[in-house]
Parts: C-alpha cells; sequence; structure tokens
C-alpha cells in the first residue's frame, strides 16, 4: 500500500537536515558569484507574524533557493529590529520589562519562521538590542558627531501625548502618530538632529543609479521635494513713511509672477522679527500662538484660510514699486524656503482663497498660451501680460530675464530648497540606544572662552557636548525597574542618578550622561551590513567581506517604508562612504516591495478586528509547503490579495498530486512524446522568468500545468520527475527534499537548476476571435503573444475578412491580445 503525503513527519525531517548540515549557510568569501537577498527584518511584536508578513519572507526564500541551484554564494539573514516604540508600549501594556518581551517574542517569531522552512543562515543573526550590535550603532552616530553632522536643537518638534516622545516628520501621517494614532502637537524640546539635508541632492540624484519600482522613487523624490527658484528681498516700512525698517527674503519658483504679487504672507514661526513696528501686535501673537497648535498637515490642507494683517508696516514689490500689505498666515510654512512668500492670488490657488476671504486685489499677469478664456486662479506656464517690459515673454524666459534682472540690482539670486527636514535624532523613552554624549560645564566654558585646541568639529558645534571614547563603547542601557515615558520631556533615564552621574572623558571633571535615547530607526540604518560579519569585535564588519556582499542585490518589504527606514538607510550609507567604511555609494541594488494581504472579511490583517491569520494554524492543518504555495498563489506581488481559507485545499490537493506521482517513476531510459517535451521545456523557461519577476502566481501556474500533462502519462523517466521536483522546490522544499531524496542521497540545493531546450520552446497557440463592427466575422489560431501590427497584417489578408471589408474605411482597431481584434469601419 502507498504512504501517503504526511507534512507534518517530512517537515520536521528536512527543517532539522537543513539546520545539521548547514545547507543555507553562505561562506563570507567565495570564488563563486555572490548573491545577497534581503528582507526587511521585523520588529518582535507580542502579536507573531500572522500570514500578511510572511508573503515577502516565502518570495526571498524562492529566489534564494533558486540562486542557490544555480551556483551562487547566497546570502539570506534574519535578525530582529527590537528597539523603539513598538516594543517599549508592548511591555507596558503587558506589565513586563521590555528586555524581557522582547526575548519571549523573539523566540516565537523565530519558531514561526522556522516551521514554514524559510532558508535563512541563522549563524548571522542580529538583535539591535544586543550591545554587541548597538556598540557600532554608537559608533557610527559618534563618527557623524565628530564631523558636524549632529547638532543639539531647541527649535519645536512633534510630539505624542499618548508615546510621550518627540518624533521626525517622517513618523507622523496625516497630523498624527504614526504608531498610534494620536494626534501630534508641537513642543519645544532639547533634542538632536542630523543633517540629513545636507545630502539631499544626493539622495536625489543617486537614485538614477538603483533598480527600484517607479512608485518608491517617485515617493522618496515628493518627499526630499526639490525646489529650483529664486530668492528676491522686499524691503519693509512703515506704512506711508520712506525709511526702510528691515528687509524680508521671499523664496519663488514662479518668479514669472511675480507683477501679480499683491501681498506677503509670512509663518507664524517667522514673524517676531517684525513685532517691534507692528501695532497690532497682541493680536498677531494670539493668532500666531494658536496657528502653532496644528500640524504642518492640517495648516497646509485647511480650506478655510486663516490669517491677520500686520498693521502700521507695508512691503514694497522690488519689481513694481508698489506698495503691499503684510499678513501672518498659517498656510505658509517655516521650515519651506524662508518661511515667507509673496503672494500672486491670480495664479496661486491657496493665496487666490485667502485674497477672497480678505478682500485683496488680484492681479492677472500669465494668460494661457492658446488665449481661451480661463477661470482664476490660473496656475500653469503661459505668457506674461501686464508685467511691464517682460510682458510677452514665456514664463520659462520671464523667469531667467527677472533673475538677471535682479541679480544685477543685488535684490535676488537662484535659490535651491528641499522640502526634506533635518532628522530628529532624540526620543524621551527608556527602550533605546543610549546615545553616547556626555555634558561637560567645564569644557563648555574653555570653548566659550576660546580655547577649543583638542575639541572635534561637533563638541565645537554643541559646547559642553563631548563624545564618549570609542573604546568606552557601548554605552550600555541600563536595567531598571520603572521605564514609563515621563511626558516631561526628560527620558526616564534621567531618573537614574547614578548613572546620569559620570566624568567627562575629555577633561575628568564632573558630567551627566545624555538621557534622550535614538530612534528605532537608528538600529535598521546599517543592519545589512552587520549581517556580513556579524561577529566582529574590532570593527563593525571586516572591509573585505564588506566589499564581496555589497550592494545587497535584492531587498524586499513594505512599500510603507519608502520615506523612512530606506532614506535613512541610503543617508547613513553614503556617510559611511563618505568616510570609507563601505565599498558602494548604494546599499540597496534592486527593490520589490510586498503587498499586504486582507483578511477574508477584506479589512487589513488586526487583532483588533479578530481577522488575523496564525501561519502556525495553517502549518498545522495542512502542512508549510501547502502555505507556501498559497501565499505565492494568491494574486501579484505587488497587489493587495485577501486570504480565502476555502482556496487553500487547493494547493494541499496539488501536493498531494505530486506525492502520487511518483508511483509511475520509472528510473530507466525513455523517450518522451515531443509535446510533453514541449510543455516540459516551456515550464523550465516560464518558471526559471516568472521568479525573476516575481510572477510567483503564474510560475505556479505553470506547475500545475505540466503535473496535468505528467499525470496522463504510465510512465515517468525519472530524469524528468528529478526536473519537476527541482522547479517545485524553491516553492515547496520539504517535499521536493523527500521526493529527491528517494533518488539521491545529497540535498535538491545542492543540485542545479534546469536548463531549457530552445529546440523545444513554441509560444503557445490562441483563437483570435475577428470583428467588423462588433460582428463576429472569422477565427483562427495566432501565437499567444503576437502584437497588434501582426494580427492586424494576418487578419486582414483573410478572405473573409476582405470580402466583409469591401467599400468600407477603417476608422479605427480595437484589439484585446490573444482574444480579438475589431475593425470599426466607416462606409
Amino acid at each position: 500500500m502507498a504512504v501517503k503525503y504526511n507534512p507534518k513527519k517530512i517537515e520536521k525531517k528536512w527543517q532539522k537536515f537543513w539546520e545539521e548540515k548547514k545547507i543555507f549557510k553562505a561562506s563570507d568569501i567565495s570564488k563563486k558569484k555572490k548573491f545577497y537577498v534581503l528582507d526587511m527584518f521585523p520588529y518582535p511584536s507580542g502579536a507573531g507574524l500572522h500570514v500578511g508578513h510572511l508573503r515577502g519572507y516565502i518570495a526571498t526564500d524562492v529566489i534564494a533557493k533558486k540562486r542557490m541551484m544555480e551556483g551562487f554564494n547566497v546570502l539570506h539573514p534574519m535578525g530582529w529590529d527590537a528597539f523603539g516604540l513598538p516594543a517599549e508600549n508592548y511591555a507596558i501594556s503587558h506589565k513586563i520589562h521590555p528586555e524581557v518581551a522582547v526575548k519571549r517574542n523573539i523566540k516565537r517569531f523565530k519558531k514561526q519562521i522556522q516551521n514554514v522552512g524559510l532558508g535563512y543562515d541563522w549563524s548571522r543573526e542580529i538583535n539591535t538590542t544586543d550591545p554587541n550590535y548597538y556598540k557600532w550603532t554608537q559608533w557610527i552616530f559618534l563618527q557623524m558627531f565628530k564631523r558636524g553632522l549632529v547638532l543639539e536643537s531647541w527649535e519645536p518638534v512633534n510630539w505624542c501625548p499618548k508615546c510621550k516622545t518627540g518624533l521626525a516628520n517622517e513618523d507622523v501621517e496625516e497630523g498624527r502618530c504614526e504608531r498610534c494614532g494620536e494626534k501630534i502637537e508641537k513642543k519645544p524640546l532639547r533634542q538632536w538632529i542630523i543633517k540629513i539635508t545636507k545630502y539631499a541632492e544626493r539622495l536625489l540624484s543617486d537614485l538614477k543609479l538603483l533598480d527600484w519600482e517607479e512608485e518608491i522613487i517617485e515617493q522618496q523624490k515628493n518627499w526630499i521635494g526639490k525646489s529650483i527658484g529664486a530668492e528676491i528681498k522686499f524691503k519693509i516700512f512703515k506704512e506711508g513713511e520712506k525709511k526702510k525698517l528691515t528687509q524680508i527674503t521671499i523664496f519663488t519658483t514662479r518668479l514669472d509672477t511675480i507683477f501679480g504679487c499683491t501681498f506677503l504672507a509670512i509663518a507664524p514661526e517667522k514673524v517676531e522679527p517684525l513685532l517691534p513696528w507692528v501695532l497690532n501686535r497682541d493680536k498677531v501673537k494670539a493668532y500666531s500662538k494658536e496657528a502653532q497648535r496644528k500640524s504642518e498637515i492640517e495648516r497646509s490642507e485647511e480650506k478655510k484660510k486663516t490669517g491677520v494683517k500686520l498693521k502700521g508696516i507695508e512691503a514694497e514689490n522690488p519689481f513694481t514699486g508698489e506698495r503691499i500689505p503684510i499678513f501672518v498666515a498659517d498656510y505658509v510654512l517655516p521650515h519651506y524656503g524662508s518661511g515667507a512668500i509673496m503672494a500672486v492670488p491670480a495664479h496661486d490657488e491657496r493665496d487666490y482663497e485667502f485674497a477672497k476671504k480678505f478682500s485683496l486685489e488680484i492681479k492677472e499677469v500669465v494668460r494661457p498660451r492658446d488665449k481661451k478664456e480661463k477661470s482664476l486662479p490660473f496656475v500653469e506656464d503661459g505668457i506674461l501680460i501686464n508685467s511691464g517690459k517682460f510682458s510677452g515673454l514665456s514664463s520659462k524666459e520671464a523667469r531667467e530675464e527677472m533673475l538677471k534682472w535682479a541679480r544685477k540690482r543685488k535684490i535676488g539670486k537662484k535659490a535651491i530648497y528641499y522640502k526634506m527636514r533635518d532628522w530628529v535624532f532624540a526620543r524621551q523613552r527608556y527602550w533605546g540606544e543610549p546615545i553616547p554624549l556626555v555634558f561637560c560645564e567645564n569644557c563648555k566654558k574653555k570653548i566659550e572662552a576660546g580655547r577649543k585646541k583638542g575639541f572635534n568639529k561637533g563638541e565645537l558645534l554643541n559646547p559642553g557636548w563631548i563624545a564618549i571614547p570609542e573604546k568606552d563603547l557601548p554605552v550600555k542601557l541600563p536595567k531598571v525597574k520603572y521605564y514609563r515615558p515621563t511626558g516631561t520631556g526628560e527620558s526616564p533615564l534621567a531618573n537614574i542618578k547614578k548613572w546620569v552621574k559620570t566624568k567627562c572623558p575629555k577633561c575628568g571633571s564632573e558630567a551627566k550622561r545624555e538621557t534622550n535615547t535614538m530612534p528605532q530607526w537608528a538600529g535598521s540604518c546599517w543592519y545589512y551590513l552587520r549581517y556580513i560579519d556579524p561577529k566582529n569585535d574590532k570593527a563593525p564588519f571586516s572591509k573585505k567581506k564588506e566589499k564581496y556582499w555589497m550592494p545587497v542585490d535584492l531587498y524586499v518589504g513594505g512599500a510603507e517604508h519608502a520615506t523612512r527606514h530606506l532614506l535613512y538607510a541610503r543617508f547613513w550609507h553614503k556617510f559611511l562612504y563618505d568616510i570609507k567604511v563601505v565599498s558602494t555609494k548604494e546599499p540597496f541594488k534592486k527593490l520589490k516591495h510586498v503587498g499586504i494581504i486582507l483578511a477574508a472579511d477584506g479589512r487589513k490583517m488586526s487583532k483588533r478586528w479578530g481577522n488575523v491569520v496564525n501561519p502556525d494554524d495553517v502549518v498545522k492543518e495542512y502542512g508549510a509547503d501547502t502555505l507556501r504555495l498559497y501565499e505565492m498563489f494568491i494574486g501579484p506581488f505587488g497587489e493587495k490579495a485577501a486570504w480565502k481559507p476555502d482556496a487553500i485545499i487547493g494547493m494541499r490537493r496539488f501536493l498531494e498530486k505530486v506525492w502520487k506521482l511518483k508511483e509511475r517513476v520509472i528510473k530507466k531510459e525513455k523517450e518522451i512524446s515531443k509535446d510533453l517535451k514541449i510543455i516540459l521545456h516551456q515550464t523550465i523557461k516560464k518558471v526559471s522568468e516568472d521568479i525573476e519577476e516575481f510572477k510567483f502566481n503564474t510560475a505556479i501556474s505553470q506547475l500545475m500545468i505540466l503535473l496535468n500533462a505528467l499525470e496522463k502519462e504510465k510512465e515517468i523517466p525519472l530524469n524528468v520527475y528529478k526536473i519537476f521536483l527541482k522547479l517545485l522546490a524553491p516553492f515547496a522544499p520539504h517535499i521536493s527534499e523527500e521526493l529527491f531524496s528517494f533518488y539521491e542521497k545529497r540535498s535538491i540545493f545542492r543540485s542545479s537548476w534546469p536548463q531549457f531546450d530552445k529546440r523545444y520552446i513554441q509560444a503557445p497557440k490562441v483563437l483570435l476571435i475577428v470583428q467588423i463592427d462588433g460582428k463576429t466575422r472569422d477565427k483562427f489560431e495566432v501565437e499567444a503573444g503576437l502584437s497588434q501590427e501582426k494580427a492586424k497584417a494576418l487578419a486582414l489578408s483573410r478572405e473573409k475578412i476582405k470580402k466583409h471589408l469591401e467599400g468600407k474605411k477603417i476608422i479605427k482597431v480595437i484589439f484585446v491580445q490573444g482574444k480579438l481584434i475589431n475593425f470599426v469601419t466607416k462606409k
């Protein structure tokens, strides 16, 4: 009696075999060509992994296993992003210490991953909370500090009242904390910022070096937000007087519209220097204070425009000499340009709405090129009108000529601004990497007194703040019982007096440790480099190993990280390149995003909705290989897909058929039919290509076609069966190993990937329907991928079609590839 397919028995067997034989362990350096495939490592939440998390991991595993069989030295590692708010909030809610929670959660995650048969090199496992790891996170931070890229700041930050910490702009979504959904506030706070804006142009221009999806490239471009324009000086006067009080510099990308400027608008944060001359300063102050409580998204997207006129002062348009009013308005943001704008109501939607509300003049100075009437505001380029000697020029020509005019009079210059802001790099929380700096009052006095010898650039820019010597790293996070956030703007570490009090490493005086911690993103900025050399205690990694492995050949993860992790990691990598620690300009050569798996109810999987599917349950009922196949078959990889429990059984039945197929395998040589040869080699070609193109669902469909063909054979030669198993192995490794082991002692992943024979690659035929004015007039077989031009030529050459087209003129062709071609005619 034939042995039935029993996934429980064979899957544990092969998982143990792979671990013992180190099948998926990468060589540090090899003569083989390398392939570095990487997943965005998870933060180990208490909820564990659900089936949506595994979609990306299984995809990279499929590709990694295929590459191994193609003869590559494959690095496919996994680790844990375990510092930060998610882990700490979980620990607080469950009344346990974050360290305990993280260890427990990692154990669960790792077991779930291993149960699915993912072929990670566990000898390289990393954890961002391990002092041996974050020692080097601190080291990289210190290199930035010493070179002047890190600054202490007191500017208002995004404050989450629920998480009780400051947040970077990238951590705020539509005015709310990305983690907890609480509405953020603006709060003055002592913080650290990293000057990522110094790398803005390189972060933008080097996108051309990457094989990334256009969607992610565009998100990065938009976040960096490069604007090329001009800075123009506007003189400020008391109303009706000729003596200049001061001047305001505005930034504009539409200098061609300056003759239509009818007022200036200033951000609430930038109005204070003008207040001494303002008659209604109390009203202006009150408005500014209230405006600063709003998020930037609220201010920029609010439909009802608000503002207050600065009574008693006015500005002069430098191009017209006209005096115009000045307003403080919250739709003007402080960090874009100079925080002041020239308002041109006729050619800007927000200026137009503001002018209408306050009954301000609206001057049209640009008309459409086609001279057709167009309602205001007209915001596109056009031809200048009512613009003095510049009238008649195109917008582009006018911008160039106006800038020349402004330069000549020393009132303007070309300018480039970026929407991206410097990175707020301090969190007022416990569970994070300690910032390796101390504050020394004595050293501060020395710097202020001009005795600057021996201090590095960072220490000079931040008087009193001294870098911890590299030999004293890591600065370990102290173990505490009480770690809840204070909400005062201070980290809980500030309460640990014994830890805070220390000696200055520079002068030996009394000093205090920095008590803010690093954000969660710190450890994930460079983790891909540590995988290369995870046990190194002398350096972050070996330069020789880094040069062999970098860049990462394929990186897979969620698109939601496009403007945070991916931007930060690219920045850290460029900095490391500048200090000659890494050999490549970019870390990730190719990037693919994974589409989320929705629950059966169509919603995102969440404990809140009670719709989470635990992979452990699926493995227990159907087996890991069934789960893997279903995850890859569920739909196009980069798109959303709904989990359908009833559909999983189809994958299990497919594997049962594969199992039964062994009963027809013969070891003797036997010639197979030409038709089977064609299907076999078409399958080799299609599966090989589809895996590379992330078309996993169609690759599995093709395997099903081959299986159906093999089931019709009374006898299946062993060499054909082995080819089928090799093609299946990356998707369903356990059953493939088990069946392959009946004939060979080595692992299937130590065998070679099949190659197709071009002689048997024929394009499949499809029936093409030919219609004339929607009526079917003919049908015939063509190659499936036939182009419209060839389909049209073939159709028009057929007698039936010629007859029906007599005396008619074709005015349109409707073509659906592989299905139909329709000629729309006119008599």
